[in-house]
């Protein structure tokens, strides 16, 4: 135990950002003469954006101040709100193959109690290589059973978990078990036992969500015979229908049931995953259930589907009048390459998503999604000043984050990647030199 733990310790050191997080906005900004994407109301040439104290407060031609103001020249740059990942271990685990450096998972299947904002690492070495592409917000996910926990909203920015909560609870997150019954065969009694283990799981949540309300009931009455409970009170929200419920499903049957069984307890379901959405449009339509789809780069679950589905089922979406975002991939394993996040909404812009969705589905929509779009999303007087500056369109590969803010906070885009960069052109430059003297 003391081992594992030194171990930890020291992995935690060694890969810790060295980066200090902005201060707070001392003055107003005024980023002058940009191209300014507002998401909500279509793109703004040679404009002028305020903000102040954390909070946009003026977007406009030629805007003029009269208190002390530093002006940032554009020259035409583009300036978009951040970039939301809507679902992710980030700040939960640095290295997914070492096990000391993943607290991503709690012991058990049933942990509606687990938060996961008290677990994020805010020197992880992730976290700026993730914001150096304009991914400045995540939603943080725990990872553990069938019912993994409450995620949290996190800013990619601050001293500790607290300073980098946005908010929390965002919603319970429910891994939902496979529904491909074995058919019977000669090892029936294998296939068997499959079959119950998924009706097991099934009946873990079914029994979970009577308890909560038999629970919230014993509560509310205010009876002497009530005692607290720490898996329950994590499902107050939930019963309370004040946060929603996402369910982690990819397979139509999964899908199917999810979707009759959170009618059938008047909980607000949340679709994560979603690689058989395609095949569920009329219903998750019908039901307004939105989707959080992680799959956009993935190969298709059945060798007769097209190998283009992946890339298709967005505009699919889109054109079936499902509420939607893009998200980076669900697996712990995938937390490194959240920064690719834009190209997967250029993938989907590629496939027939048009080009200002395939931008909304990673700003304005996820917001929405997770109830945040009164602060973020988009680029709007009042909301939080959450943005960042780049030399071109954020959905092209060749362009670069030149500057971010984070509630008006100006945070430090340098990382690793950018330090070995810098390292070995050096080194390659010293070589060419010395030859060249030889």
């Amino acid at each position: 135990m003391i081992r594992s733990f030194l171990i930890f310790i020291y992995i935690t050191i060694l890969f810790a950002s060295d980066q200090i997080p902005g201060p707070k906005q001392s003055q107003p900004i005024l980023l002058r003469n940009g191209t300014i994407y507002t998401i909500s109301s279509g793109i703004l040439q040679n404009t002028d954006l305020l903000f102040a104290d954390g909070k946009i407060a003026k977007i406009g031609k030629n805007l003029s101040t009269s208190n002390p103001v530093e002006i940032i020249e554009l020259n035409g740059k583009h300036v978009y709100p951040s970039l939301i990942s809507a679902g992710s271990t980030i700040g939960l685990q640095e290295i997914g193959a070492v096990r000391a450096t993943r607290d991503y998972a709690e012991t058990g299947k049933v942990n509606p109690n687990v938060r996961a904002n008290v677990s994020y690492n805010p020197d992880s070495e992730l976290i700026p290589i993730t914001r150096s592409n304009g991914v400045l917000l995540a939603l943080s996910v725990p990872r553990s059973g069938t019912i993994s926990g409450l995620s949290s909203l996190m800013m990619l920015d601050g001293w500790t978990w607290e300073d980098a909560t946005l908010k929390h609870p965002i919603g319970l997150h429910i891994f939902w078990p496979s529904m491909n019954f074995a058919k019977k065969h000669k090892h029936e009694s294998k296939s068997n036992n499959k079959s119950e283990k998924i009706l097991k799981s099934i009946q873990v949540i079914e029994d979970l969500i009577s308890s909560s309300k038999a629970y919230l009931k014993l509560k509310d009455s205010q009876s002497e015979s009530f005692k607290h409970d720490l898996r329950l009170e994590g499902m107050l929200p939930v019963v309370r229908k004040q946060i929603p419920i996402f369910i982690h499903a990819n397979e139509i049957k999964q899908i199917e049931y999810a979707v009759q069984w959170s009618e059938r307890h008047d909980l607000d379901m949340i679709l994560v995953g979603g690689k058989d959405a395609w095949r569920a449009i009329e219903l998750l339509s019908d039901k307004k259930i939105p989707v959080i789809y992680t799959q956009t780069h993935s190969v298709p679950m059945r060798r007769f589907e097209n190998y283009e589905q992946s890339f298709l089922t967005p505009f699919q979406l889109f054109d079936g009048g499902v509420k939607f975002c893009i998200s980076n991939s669900e697996s712990p394993f995938q937390t490194p390459h959240i920064r690719n996040l834009p190209y997967y909404a250029a993938k989907a812009a590629s496939y027939g998503l048009p080009w200002d969705k395939a931008l909304r589905s990673i700003t304005l929509a996820p917001a929405e999604i997770l109830g945040i779009d009164d602060n973020v999303g988009s680029l709007e007087q009042g909301k939080d000043a959450t943005l960042f500056i780049a030399n071109g369109d954020i959905l092209e590969i060749p362009t670069l984050v030149e500057m971010a803010f984070i509630k008006g906070r100006r945070v430090d885009l340098g990382d690793r990647h950018k330090t070995l960069n810098r390292k070995y052109r050096k080194k390659y430059q010293q070589k060419k030199m010395e030859n060249l003297y030889k």
